[in-house]
């Protein structure tokens, strides 16, 4: 049996531009994992709307939300590992924004769940956009509307997120937090608002790739990703694919560029490699 752990990001990657995998995707990968391939992905997105955007794909092994902080069960959604922050650590970074006169989404797990807080009419329009997109959906039950920011750090906190209207107000926070912590700074990849998120330090998708790999076995990791966030996973990685579309640094990095995320190009590498198993592109 092979022994390799097959790890894709998704936006950008797995994902077409639409948010959606292809019919052939889905039939392609399906196929592999029912193969025994050791097939998962790696993504910034919580573990629910993950779900959401795979719904047609049944990966059967534990995924990785939230760029690393959490190692989730496919099936149960059940956490299997996860990171957070001490309470210092929660003050310090919480405290950073509020100087700067910004107000981060904080997640944190409350009562055994997983919940973002924001206060509304201290988002910038971009972030209200954010949450606007995440409570439209009856069975996301995430959102936790808070009215005062001493209610922000409820909880065990594991990430923070800022989404700005211009780049130039986050730089301020991450110039004073990236010595401490491990921070991620981006633009949205179908907004093209900019992004600040903050994670435990050491946390990233590199270091749960490796302990998903350990878990389940392998010896090796093969990744496929587009962003800045998959360059950690990249560095882990025994092998690593750009798809055509992906940031100038992981197209130097990768062992290959194939194609774009809407030409379905992850599904068609995997299919060649493994076109024993009956399965062609």
């Amino acid at each position: 049996m092979d022994k390799t752990l097959y790890l894709s990001d998704l936006d950008g990657t797995l994902l077409r531009s639409d948010q959606t995998l292809s019919a052939y995707t889905c039939r392609v990968l399906d196929a592999l994992v029912r193969a025994g391939v050791h097939f998962s992905y790696a993504t910034a997105r919580s573990i629910d709307t993950a779900a959401r955007v795979t719904k047609g794909l049944e990966v059967d092994i534990p995924v990785i939300v939230h760029n690393g902080a959490f190692i989730v069960d496919s099936v149960t959604r059940r956490p299997l590992w996860s990171a957070k922050f001490t309470p210092e650590e929660e003050e310090e970074v919480y405290a950073a924004f509020l100087r700067r006169g910004l107000f981060p989404l904080t997640y944190a797990v409350i009562d055994g769940k997983n919940r973002f807080s924001f206060l509304r009419d201290r988002c910038s329009e971009a972030q209200r956009a954010f949450v606007r997109s995440r409570t439209e959906h009856a069975e996301d039950h995430r959102a936790r509307e808070i009215f005062s920011p001493a209610e922000a750090l409820d909880g065990d906190v594991y990430y923070f997120a800022c989404i700005a209207d211009r780049e130039e107000v986050l730089v301020p926070v991450y110039e004073a937090l990236k010595a401490h912590f491990r921070c991620i700074f981006s633009r949205d990849i179908y907004t093209d608002a900019p992004w600040l998120e903050i994670l435990p330090k050491g946390v990233s998708k590199a270091s749960a790739a490796l302990l998903l790999k350990d878990l389940l076995g392998c010896e090796k990791i093969v990744c496929f990703g587009d962003a800045v966030n998959d360059l950690p996973m990249f560095e882990a990685a025994d092998e690593k694919y750009a798809v055509a579309n992906a940031a100038p640094e992981l197209l130097r990095l990768a062992t290959a560029v194939i194609g774009s995320n809407d030409e379905d190009a992850v599904a068609k590498w995997l299919a060649e490699k493994f076109s024993a198993c009956g399965v062609r592109s």
